[in-house]
C-alpha cells in the first residue's frame, strides 16, 4: 500500500504526570529502563550503561521479536527533550522518529508529550506498521511512565 494523499504522519499523545520531570526523564534517557514502561510490549532489553547524554549518542535495543535496533539520538535537552531515529545495525535510517518532550508545570507535575513522526519514512514496507502507531498506543507508554513515577517515594 502506498502513501495516501493528505495522510497524517505525525501522531502524538500528552498527559500530565504527578512526578518531577527529572524522574520521568531518567526512565526515558536510560535505555535499560525502557522495557519497564513500554506500553506496546515491543521492547525486550537494552544493556545497562547506555544512558543518553547528547545528540549523536547511539543506544542498542532488542525488540520482543528478537530484532536489534540502533537508535540514533537526533534531539537532546537534558530533562526536557529526547528524540531518536531507529535503524537496523549497519543500515541507513528509514526515516521515522520517536520524540519525548517534558515540561515541568510546577514542582512535582510534568506535562509529558510522546510523538511518533514518520513524515520522513521512505520504506513503504514499514507504512502499515507506522499507520498502526496511534495516539492511543503512544499514550499507553505515558501511562506506564506515570505508574512508575507518580507518588514514588524516591526519584527513579
Amino acid at each position: 500500500m502506498t502513501d495516501q494523499p493528505h495522510e497524517q504522519r505525525i501522531t502524538s499523545a500528552s498527559r500530565e504526570i504527578a512526578a518531577p520531570a527529572v524522574s520521568v526523564f531518567e526512565l526515558i534517557a536510560d535505555p535499560a529502563q525502557q522495557p519497564r514502561w513500554d506500553g506496546n510490549d515491543n521492547l525486550a532489553q537494552a544493556e545497562p550503561g547506555q544512558r543518553i547524554h547528547t545528540v549523536g549518542d547511539v543506544f542498542v535495543m532488542t525488540n520482543t521479536g528478537g530484532s536489534v535496533r540502533e537508535n540514533h539520538i537526533v534531539e537532546f535537552e537534558e530533562g526536557r527533550r529526547i528524540a531518536w531515529m531507529p535503524t537496523e545495525p549497519g543500515k541507513d535510517r528509514p526515516g521515522h522518529l520517536w520524540r519525548w518532550e517534558l515540561e515541568e508545570l510546577e514542582p512535582g507535575r510534568t506535562l509529558v508529550t510522546h510523538t511518533y513522526d514518520w513524515s520522513g519514512l521512505t520504506d513503504e514496507s514499514r507504512f502499515t506498521r507506522a499507520r498502526s502507531t496511534t495516539s492511543e498506543r503512544l499514550m499507553a507508554s505515558i501511562e506506564q511512565l506515570a505508574a512508575l513515577t507518580e507518588h514514588a517515594d524516591t526519584p527513579t
